[in-house]
């Protein structure tokens, strides 16, 4: 397993995304648990949760009960960096809203720290900026969970170039995450992938493969890719899972999966070796 790092933490160079495992749609226990310990058979040490994923109102923190259970449970559980987020939440009519207020982010993260079962998180990121609250205050929340000992490492979520020098700012230089949408897809995040890269700052992009529901659609949508696939006798997905390993050091993609083979084949990408002339093909999509 090729590695990279967070901050000063040396993580697997694919995660793994919790969410397909506990919101709608989501497998049962024993199929989660099987993903997640097939994850770290693989090798695996980076898992990504949040305590808004979940699918009914009274289960806030599922997928993190869901891992902390799948951690303790497996000899190299001790082994893995759990990122978990704070600042969004899901009221359980399929919804998501926010509350980036100071008072909120430091409540959610006690309840991470308490179903974790962690003296402190990690790497806790703060999910999505809530445009009720200066952006300032609610990094400083993390600054200040952070400075109390109660994280190990502070991370953002959905931020905007202006946001990560900010947060950068408000931190004192230890921002050591940013978790966006990136994928074939979705490229807006092109700049703050190029700010990352710049700073030093690892780079996690959420959906990569497009997301729960478009994943499978990613070799028809997007014909390089299937194309290199084919020739390459791999997935389509491992393909895009490359090319985003290539694109700079500081990336470290975290698919969601539900399913054991879903992930093994996600961490097959970072085996594959795409040449210039294929990278540039997949950049001209």
């Amino acid at each position: 397993m090729q590695t990279r790092r967070i901050g000063d933490v040396e993580v697997s160079a694919i995660g793994l995304g919790g969410m397909p495992m506990s919101i709608e749609g989501r497998p049962d226990e024993a199929r989660s648990l099987a993903t997640i310990h097939a994850a770290l058979d693989a090798g695996v040490t980076l898992i990504d949760t949040a305590d808004a994923y979940h699918r009914d109102a009274h289960e806030v923190g599922h997928n993190e009960t869901l891992i902390a259970k799948a951690l303790s449970s497996h000899d190299r559980g001790r082994d893995v960096l759990v990122a978990t987020k704070g600042g969004h939440l899901r009221p359980g009519d399929g919804s998501w809203t926010l509350d980036g207020s100071p008072r909120h982010l430091k409540e959610a993260c006690e309840a991470s720290l308490r179903r974790l079962g962690v003296e402190a998180i990690g790497l806790y990121q703060f999910h999505r900026p809530d445009p009720r609250v200066p952006y300032a205050e609610s990094v400083g929340a993390i600054r200040d969970l952070l400075d109390e000992g109660k994280i190990r490492l502070a991370g953002i979520s959905n931020a905007d170039p202006d946001q990560i020098r900010q947060a950068n700012d408000i931190l004192g230089g230890r921002l050591v995450s940013v978790q966006n949408q990136f994928s074939p897809a979705f490229r807006s995040s092109e700049p703050e992938l190029e700010l990352c890269d710049e700073l030093g700052i690892a780079f996690l992009p959420w959906s990569p493969l497009g997301g729960i529901s478009r994943a499978r659609e990613l070799g028809s949508a997007y014909a390089p890719f299937a194309r290199i696939a084919e020739a390459r006798g791999v997935s389509p997905q491992r393909v895009c899972l490359a090319w985003m390993l290539a694109k700079s050091p500081v990336v470290v993609p975290i698919p969601g999966s539900s399913r054991p083979e879903t992930i093994l084949d996600s961490v097959a990408a970072t085996e594959l070796t795409l040449d210039a002339e294929e990278l540039a093909q997949l950049d001209a999509v």
